[in-house]
């Protein structure tokens, strides 16, 4: 697995450590250009934008607001936790080239449970941007059983 997606899924877990501490669901997301700059930075937004604040779809917003179809093709987002259905359509319709995340949708949903701020979608990203007409290339899981993707959760949804 190369080095510079655990290095880039590890400042993505570190955003999402920052939105828990913040008060926020720890969901983290960051945008990064071909030369491997970070351009964006996003917490999950649930707290201010609701249901629909999760991370990647406000920073594929942000990032249409910013960049070209032509510069974002050629971006990488990078996440903590598998963009849900409407995080993987937002991605695809921002025009995102590439996707790599830490920690499956299915194994969050096992973590998280039935919490009725995250009634999960067990639908592989993977299944969602396949059905486009343009290609996203999808990396991940890569830190699957990490420790640290795993402890962002914990204790998180208890409440």
């Amino acid at each position: 697995m190369p080095s510079d997606h655990i290095a880039m899924l590890r400042h993505s877990l570190a955003v999402a450590r920052r939105a828990r501490q913040n008060g926020k669901h720890p969901f983290g997301a960051i945008l990064v250009d071909a030369e491997g700059r970070v351009l964006m930075e996003q917490e999950n937004a649930f707290d201010t934008e609701g249901r629909t604040g999760h991370a990647e779809t406000v920073l594929s917003r942000r990032a249409c607001a910013a960049y070209t179809a032509e510069e974002l093709a050629q971006t990488t987002m990078y996440v903590s936790a598998e963009p849900c259905a409407m995080c993987a359509g937002s991605l695809y319709w921002a025009g995102i080239g590439r996707l790599v995340y830490a920690m499956s949708e299915h194994k969050l949903g096992r973590i998280i449970g039935p919490h009725p701020d995250n009634l999960t979608l067990d639908l592989p990203c993977r299944t969602v941007l396949a059905a486009g007409q343009r290609p996203v290339e999808v990396i991940g899981p890569l830190l699957e059983d990490d420790a640290e993707a795993v402890a962002l959760h914990d204790g998180a949804w208890d409440h």
